[in-house]
């Protein structure tokens, strides 16, 4: 098993120092879901939620979030991103999000990605909340990181 980077040699928290560490390109991606009510699911087709267009509202919150990666998590580096993608589609049940971010840099952009996905689902959780009480959050995860 690999050592956690951030914890010292006495198992208190630091950040990782990247000073050393050479500029590359890197991308990561994203993905998770949120199973709502067969109700739901129709009401987001029809665009009729009753506080707006939810999906739109989410891509954006998603995209914000990563912007805001560094300040939420507080061993994140603050890094110039390059390109956030952030897609929502409605599925038989529910809705599925991916990111995808890139930064030229020396740290990777994994937490910026998972980031933008789990504050979209919240979004769609929070646009919906009047109508579905039964919705369920899952599967967020990092499907891919690249060094290119």
């Amino acid at each position: 098993m690999n050592k956690l980077t951030h914890t010292d040699t006495e198992g208190k928290a630091v950040m990782v120092d990247i000073g050393t560490k050479i500029i590359q390109q890197r991308v990561a991606r994203a993905a998770g879901s949120i199973m709502l009510a067969p109700e739901t699911i129709k009401l987001l087709k029809e665009n009729s939620i009753k506080k707006g267009d939810a999906l739109t509202v989410a891509q954006l919150a998603g995209i914000a979030s990563a912007k805001k990666t560094s300040e939420l998590i507080p061993l994140c580096h603050n890094i110039l991103l390059e390109n956030i993608k952030v897609e929502l589609k409605v599925t038989d049940s529910g809705v599925s999000a991916e990111s995808e971010v890139r930064t030229t840099g020396k740290t990777g952009v994994e937490m910026e990605a998972l980031t933008a996905v789990s504050l979209a689902l919240l979004t769609v959780y929070d646009m919906c909340k009047a109508v579905d009480k039964q919705m369920v959050i899952s599967e967020i995860r990092l499907t891919e990181k690249l060094k290119l």
